[in-house]
């Protein structure tokens, strides 16, 4: 006999994608483009000694509450732990802690971790909704009421304007490098004539 699912499947993503709100907060606020890599709260909070690794820690097994309310089960959810407990141990050693913050990133692992549950268990194959949290919910809302934001081309550049608006920064830092560099070469040169 097959067990009965608790919650449908509309449900699951919705909640998937509260976790990964919370999640792209602590883990990853500040992305590079195109990646999941990031810089979020828990590595600003490691740089408050004691307390802060500490309110990370409290915060990741926020997330992993979340991660049971979808309906993973426990085991599943243990090397999470693991991680939460690594990283607030770690994170008591200045600077490294903080460094170790930005690479371990737990509470994306049980975002993962949920993903992976719920493509299982309820079928759901597509990640927008986990990658571009903000995005997705708003896209979809544009979406009920125009057939504008249903075109493939213009919800793909939406979901991809973080990442769009990255690329171009990094454009214009890298340019202005080159340009400041460029002039300070010829300013050393103008004074070694």
């Amino acid at each position: 006999m097959q067990k009965q699912k608790k919650i449908s499947q509309q449900e699951v993503i919705q909640l998937e994608r509260d976790l990964a709100k919370y999640a792209n907060m602590m883990d990853s606020v500040v992305r590079i483009p195109f990646t999941k890599q990031g810089i979020g709260a828990d590595a600003a909070l490691g740089t408050i000694p004691i307390a802060g690794d500490a309110a990370g820690f409290v915060l990741t097994c926020y997330a992993i509450y979340k991660a049971k309310q979808i309906g993973v089960p426990q085991h599943k959810l243990t090397p999470v732990m693991k991680i939460a407990v690594m990283d607030a141990v770690v994170g008591l050693i200045p600077i490294a802690g903080t460094i170790f913050d930005i690479f371990i990133r737990p509470s994306r692992k049980a975002l993962d971790v949920v993903h992976e549950h719920i493509r299982v268990e309820y079928q759901v194959e597509s990640d927008h909704h986990v990658v571009h949290p903000f995005l997705h919910e708003n896209l979809e809302k544009k979406q009920r009421n125009s057939a504008f934001w249903r075109n493939p081309i213009v919800a793909w550049l939406w979901l991809h304007i973080p990442d769009i608006l990255g690329l171009l920064f990094l454009a214009v830092f890298f340019y202005a490098l080159w340009i400041g560099g460029s002039l300070a070469i010829q300013w050393l040169q103008n004074l070694s004539t």
